[in-house]
This record gives C-alpha cells, sequence and structure tokens, in this order.
C-alpha cells in the first residue's frame, strides 16, 4: 500500500508564477496557513518575551534614567498592542483557510490575488475594495 503522497511545498516565486485555475487550490492554501501559523507563533513569542521583560523589575534612582525606561516600556507596550490586534487578523484568516472562504474579498467576492496575499497575508479585501474603504473613510472620517 503506497502511502498519501504529500502535496509539494510551495515557495513565494511558485506562487507568483502559477496559473490563475490554482488560485488558492490546496498547496497555496497549505502555504499560506504555514505563514500564517509561523507569524502567530512570532507574535505570541513576542508577547511572552515582554512579558518577561516588563517582570524584571529594574530599580534606579537617577530620575532621568527612569525617564528613559519608562518610555522603552512604553513603546513596548505600544507595539505589543499592534501585535494583539494583528494576531486577532492572523487567527480569522487560519480560520477562512479552513472554511474555505480565505484569498477572496469579503466584499466583493473576487479574488484578492497572491501577490497580495504574500505581501499581507492577513488582507480580507481587494486592493480595489481596500482603496474605495480608505477614501470613504478619509472623506467621512472613521
Amino acid at each position: 500500500m503506497a502511502a498519501a503522497k504529500k502535496p509539494k511545498q510551495l515557495t513565494e516565486a511558485d506562487l507568483m508564477k502559477a496559473p490563475e485555475r490554482d488560485y488558492m487550490n490546496e498547496a497555496q492554501l497549505a502555504f499560506f496557513k504555514r505563514k500564517l501559523i509561523e507569524l502567530r507563533d512570532q507574535l505570541l513569542q513576542n508577547a511572552d518575551d515582554t512579558g518577561e521583560h516588563l517582570r524584571e523589575n529594574e530599580v534606579t534612582t537617577d530620575p532621568s534614567d527612569r525617564a528613559t525606561l519608562e518610555e522603552e516600556y512604553a513603546l513596548e507596550l505600544r507595539t505589543r498592542d499592534r501585535e494583539r490586534k494583528l494576531l486577532k487578523k492572523v487567527e480569522k484568516s487560519i480560520r477562512m483557510i479552513d472554511d474555505g472562504s480565505y484569498g477572496f474579498c469579503e466584499e466583493t467576492g473576487e479574488p484578492i490575488g497572491v501577490a497580495r496575499l504574500i505581501a499581507r497575508p492577513t488582507a480580507t479585501l481587494s486592493l480595489e475594495a481596500q482603496e474605495r474603504r480608505e477614501r470613504v473613510q478619509k472623506m467621512y472620517g472613521d
């Protein structure tokens, strides 16, 4: 009995030269899922590292050293907050791969495109829909 053939792991170059009919086939979905899982793992590791760093109580009596330390902590917390928001998008994208909706615009249903997904694997809108949304936000605010 032959073992089940495992699909070839694609590279970004393979994705870019793939024909349109292969869009979001099993191998492409596996590529993006692997990329998203790696990103999620990195974000979780960063959060752990920040927690460790913030628990290290550096005591300093010099006011300028203390101010520098507090500014570093504030910057690190802002960065982690942005990463927390990105983590939610990553997890949503992984769920979309699992339910078969990944790679298609949430507004139009059209393919988002491989190049855009390579650049931003958490994209949920086609470039045109994203630009339209940004124009509306610019005109009317958030």
